[in-house]
């Protein structure tokens, strides 16, 4: 197992996939190349007043997702929701933890899909608060 650590949040992945980071996301994919996770961490001003809400930001940023299911990981929790673009199909997951919310997509090609739908759930299982979120 490889762990991808941030400040935010922590994953295990399966020897097979591997990830690579950039300052924004983190891109993981597996070798046979079917399809790509991408996670995206936003993290709430210090001096705000509310919570981070997965709901409106789910709504708001992804209006082309007609149905939304409740998803929960470790301590992360939030919506799921899929949809087609042109041959792709696009998984997002809005997850929120304390000042973080965690924006989690996984495409593939509509002729992959299902392919990799248990290892990602395997995935995203492993998924824990980071440093920055138990300190």
């Amino acid at each position: 197992m490889n762990i991808i650590e941030t400040d935010y949040w922590c994953l295990m992945l399966p020897a097979e996939w591997s990830a690579e980071k950039s300052e924004d996301v983190v891109l993981i994919t597996d070798h046979d190349g079917v399809g790509e996770l991408a996670v995206t961490t936003l993290v709430r001003d210090p001096g705000a007043s509310e919570d981070v809400g997965a709901t409106n930001v789910a709504r708001e940023e992804s209006p082309e997702v007609v149905a939304w299911s409740s998803a929960e990981f470790g301590c992360f929790s939030g919506f799921t929701g899929r949809f087609e673009e042109g041959n792709s199909v696009i998984q997002e997951w809005y997850l929120a933890y304390g000042d973080a919310l965690i924006y989690v997509t996984y495409t593939c090609g509509t002729e992959n899909d299902g392919l990799d739908a248990a290892a990602v759930d395997d995935i995203l299982a492993t998924l824990v608060a980071g440093d920055a979120l138990t300190a």
